[in-house]
């Protein structure tokens, strides 16, 4: 698939595009920062909150009900490795919903499970069985696979999380023909839960380094590696990375009512000022 420029894709591709990029999720880490960048989002935008494998599923519980106070439509993540039992599952979920937080995306989470979920797929389950006031919840999906789950298991567990879950959001991937070919083929297998993309945001070089710096060491050493390929990408990019490109090369996909590409999931790091003055001048270009 080549790239399109922005000025190339046709109509119906450009609105496809200007429809995601209009109201994406953006990604927050749960740092002493997070409230500074947030003051940068949209008012009433949706922010989803990580959860912190050194900080605990408390600061992210924490992060949320500011950012709900702040008039923002949250979504929390609820990490397996991070919540004991059920008994703590079930006051993270009254917490939430006493906060008002009505969206939730599970995951198996980066670190050792302490506990009695192994995996995103035990936590969903027991979310079913306890019972929640949750109107969306959704799941993660790797395109460019995992390093230590064979790409069948990957597809297993999709599989068994795709009736309890309503979209799927994609790792961080740069090739738009390994992200079309990944989600066509499974299409063609029957997986019809829709798809959001998972995107970075602009962010600068030296940006990046200082969030790693704040988030601690062990944490900061599980995201330098998670994100190796957008490391890469700043450090050949002057004045930091930005996603045109990518969007542009995946205009037909996402204008694609068969591949059900229905959001956008923006991992901002933090630094949202710069990623949303590229998403306003870029959604500007596409309605041009």
């Amino acid at each position: 698939m080549v790239a399109l420029r922005r000025a190339g894709p046709p109509t119906a591709e450009r609105q496809a595009l200007a429809a995601l990029v209009a109201a994406p999720k953006f990604e927050l880490i749960p740092i002493s920062n997070a409230l500074e960048a947030a003051a940068a989002l949209p008012a009433g935008a949706m922010a989803t909150v990580t959860a912190s494998q050194s900080k605990g599923m408390g600061a992210s519980l924490e992060l949320c009900g500011q950012l709900r106070d702040a008039g923002h439509d949250v979504v929390t993540h609820l990490s397996a490795n991070l919540i004991r039992d059920r008994h703590e599952l079930r006051d993270v979920v009254r917490t939430l919903a006493g906060m008002g937080v009505r969206r939730a995306f599970v995951v198996g989470g980066d670190g050792e499970a302490g506990g009695d979920f192994p995996d995103g797929l035990s936590l969903i389950r027991a979310l079913a069985d306890l019972g929640h006031d949750f109107t969306e919840i959704g799941v993660p999906c790797y395109p460019e696979g995992h390093p230590s789950i064979s790409d069948a298991r990957l597809d297993e567990v999709l599989a068994a999380k795709a009736p309890l879950a309503d979209y799927m959001v994609s790792q961080m991937c740069f090739d738009p023909k390994v992200i079309s070919s990944w989600l066509l083929e499974r299409r063609a297998r029957g997986l019809s839960l829709p798809l959001h993309l998972g995107l970075p945001g602009a962010a600068p070089l030296h940006r990046l380094m200082t969030i790693s710096a704040r988030i601690g060491v062990a944490d900061s050493r599980r995201f330098l590696t998670k994100n190796t390929r957008f490391v890469s990408r700043l450090l050949l990019a002057p004045g930091g990375y930005r996603p045109d490109g990518l969007l542009d090369a995946l205009a037909p996909l996402v204008a694609d009512a068969a591949a059900a590409v229905t959001g956008l999931h923006i991992f901002t790091f933090n630094q949202v000022r710069s990623t949303e003055a590229w998403r306003a001048q870029y959604l500007a270009a596409l309605r041009a």
